[in-house]
């Protein structure tokens, strides 16, 4: 069996869970270690989201070539995008909670076999922003 790979990236990382091999908590570590570009939309600068199951995604992506494929899915691939190179640690430590609501982060969502989730829960984002944390610990969100 391959193992996960000290080296390899978050984008590799993701084909590899997503074909059966790998620790999802070495993932989590490298999204923590990636820097993530993150389209800001048009309006007031912030950054490009959307809602799913009650959960607000920030959309990141691992690469301007994902970055690329993603505007083309949105019909706006003549258009220059702005974005803002994040880490994955600041994407899950800060901006996450200062969302104020549940939020997690939609990785390379344009490339089907190799988008991938990570939810507001436990283990991937602070306590306080867990949607799964203990309803009597102190910092809810919302």
């Amino acid at each position: 069996m391959v193992g996960d790979g000290a080296g390899a990236t978050l984008a590799e990382r993701i084909a590899r869970y997503r074909g059966g091999v790998g620790d999802p908590r070495a993932m989590v570590g490298e999204l923590r270690r990636a820097a993530l570009l993150v389209p800001l939309d048009d309006g007031g600068g912030g950054m490009w989201t959307g809602h799913l199951g009650g959960v607000r995604w920030i959309f990141a992506f691992t690469g301007e070539e994902s970055l690329a494929r993603f505007a083309r899915s949105r019909g706006n691939s003549e258009q220059a995008w702005e974005y803002a190179e994040l880490l994955g640690a600041r994407l899950l430590d800060e901006v996450v909670p200062g969302m104020g609501e549940p939020a997690g982060i939609a990785v390379d969502v344009a490339d089907g076999d190799g988008a991938m989730l990570f939810p507001p829960v436990l283990g991937i984002v602070p306590e306080a922003a867990a949607v799964d944390r203990d309803p009597d610990a102190p910092g809810e969100v919302g």
